[in-house]
């Protein structure tokens, strides 16, 4: 799996599977721009790899996309690898759900995700080559409890991946989506025990997942051995959710 010196964009960059993902393609040789929105924790990140690029970039900020794609293919000359790991959840039942709420998670999860595909693309055409890894997660497959934008937002981008894949085959260009279960983070970390051992109950391999799970799965997508994969989603999940 030789990601030495591509050229990777990764959003999200400062949550548990941010983490994992900058340190995989790090240790991969990859030159790295990792973006978030948590300035301590880029800062954190920056400290701890000292040869990436840190940029606090705000993905509700759609008219700034454009250029922002254009900095990022400028700085690494040639934008190679994008991988769509920002989403934020705003958990409510549906009828107490505000509007304002349904489009704040659509935005940031799902339109961004669109508006990043799309200007990152049109870079990737120039070179005839590229790799995008989308994540989304086991309630777009399945839905949750208060989770009605959230899972809309993840399933979305399932079907947005696979038009794209479909559009730009041709061109050299994957696309494909990476689907989380349940995995081991700061936020998981302060789920109450009984809580946490019921969600456990319900994974047949008995166990959360971690960020490392999720970021070889990510790796391989964006190597050149998933060269033959296309449109597809890979679930990392213990098992929990099987399509």
């Amino acid at each position: 799996m030789n990601l030495k010196n591509k050229k990777v964009l990764i959003t999200g960059a400062t949550g548990g599977i941010g983490f994992s993902l900058v340190e995989k393609f790090y240790n991969l040789g990859s030159t790295i721009i990792a973006t978030g929105t948590n300035q301590l924790k880029l800062d954190e990140l920056k400290q701890k790899y000292s040869n990436i690029h840190i940029e606090n970039f705000k993905l509700d900020k759609h008219d700034q996309i454009e250029n922002f794609i254009e900095k990022v293919d400028t700085k690494l000359n040639n934008l190679e690898i994008l991988v769509n790991n920002a989403g934020i959840n705003i958990d409510n039942l549906s009828i107490r759900l505000s509007e304002e709420n349904w489009k704040k998670v659509l935005d940031i999860n799902l339109t961004s995700t669109f508006l990043m595909c799309k200007y990152a693309i049109k870079k990737m055409l120039k070179k005839k080559y590229g790799k995008i890894i989308n994540i989304t997660s086991i309630v777009g497959h399945t839905g949750n409890l208060g989770q009605a934008n959230y899972s809309a937002s993840k399933a979305g981008i399932v079907a947005f991946s696979k038009s794209l894949a479909i559009e730009y085959a041709k061109k050299n260009i994957n696309i494909n989506c990476v689907s989380p279960g349940f995995i081991k983070t700061e936020m998981t970390d302060k789920i109450n025990e009984e809580f946490k051992n019921n969600l456990i109950s319900k994974i047949p391999s008995g166990m959360l997942g971690t960020g490392e799970d999720v970021s070889n799965c990510v790796a391989f997508l964006a190597s050149d051995m998933s060269k033959y994969v296309n449109g597809e989603t890979i679930h990392v999940n213990g098992g929990m959710y099987m399509s």
